[in-house]
């Protein structure tokens, strides 16, 4: 028995239709909120900083001082205006091992305690940042004059949105009467 591969020639008439059969895939943009594309125009700004960084003290041999801050500053931005994505998505990191094993009742309750203080929690949070810019003023940040007290209002921002978030998670949850924890495969796509 032989196990040569046996192929035929194709013009390429043949080859330009495979490209037309398939069909473009549509782009849905729909599926990211306001905070994402905050969040990828903080990192824009970030990344430009971090080149400008790189490129001044390599190739110029005489670095800005301030683009370090200014990348630091977006960095904080990016992960705390990026967390209420991950908020909205619940794509934070958790354990949902022992709900495979509670009934499911207790796993219900206990899922939407978790709502509950993750809500508090968050709101405890904005708290805490609006009273540490209060006590910052106006403070400046140290290579370039401008108010530090703007990079925490990004910090609050992030707090805010996931604050928000998490109350349309929790919202969620009830409607559907489940959540990550108690169902991951339902969020994941690999239950029917």
């Amino acid at each position: 028995m032989s196990t040569a591969e046996i192929h035929r020639q194709i013009t390429g008439d043949e080859i330009a239709h495979t490209f037309e059969e398939e069909g473009t895939p549509k782009i849905d943009l729909g599926v990211y909120a306001f905070e994402d594309w905050v969040a990828l125009a903080i990192f824009w700004v970030m990344a430009l900083a971090v080149f400008l960084q790189f490129f001044t003290r390599y190739v110029l041999n005489d670095s800005y001082a301030w683009t370090e801050e200014i990348a630091t500053y977006c960095l904080i931005g990016v992960v705390f205006i990026g967390a209420s994505m991950c908020v909205r998505l619940s794509r934070h990191i958790q354990v949902d091992l022992i709900y495979r094993y509670l009934p499911g009742a207790v796993a219900r309750t206990l899922s939407t305690l978790i709502d509950l203080i993750r809500i508090v929690f968050f709101g405890y949070a904005i708290k805490l940042v609006w009273v540490y810019i209060q006590i910052i003023g106006d403070e400046s940040m140290t290579t370039i004059n401008f108010p530090k007290n703007y990079v925490y209002y990004a910090v609050l921002a992030g707090f805010v949105l996931m604050f928000a978030r998490s109350l349309q998670v929790a919202l969620q949850h009830l409607r559907q009467g489940y959540s990550i924890l108690e169902r991951p495969g339902a969020y994941d796509g690999f239950e029917g």
